[in-house]
């Protein structure tokens, strides 16, 4: 006869300590400041980093005449923005 899973084996076990653990990080603290101190920009700077995305860095800051260490910035900060938003959902 099989024997049951032991605490923290079943699926679901440990998920609250683990998305805990994932707020503990540097890009969730920049994604929770940017949410609180600039709400209104949000859903621009989330946009612009996916387009960077989709472009590339140099060709983004070519095209929009931005450098690409302005480019990096926003990339990484619509990241961190994606990455609050899906853990403290």
């Amino acid at each position: 006869m099989a024997e049951a899973p032991k605490g923290g084996d079943r699926p679901g076990d440990g998920d609250d300590a683990f998305l805990e653990s994932l707020m503990d990080t540097g890009l969730y603290s920049m994604g929770a400041f940017f949410c609180d101190e600039h709400p209104d920009l949000v859903d621009d700077v989330v946009a612009q980093s996916e387009a960077i995305e989709r472009a590339g860095i140099r060709v983004y800051a070519a095209e929009h005449e931005l450098t690409q260490q302005a480019c990096f910035e926003a990339l990484l900060t619509g990241l961190a923005v994606r990455y609050y938003n899906a853990v403290a959902a």
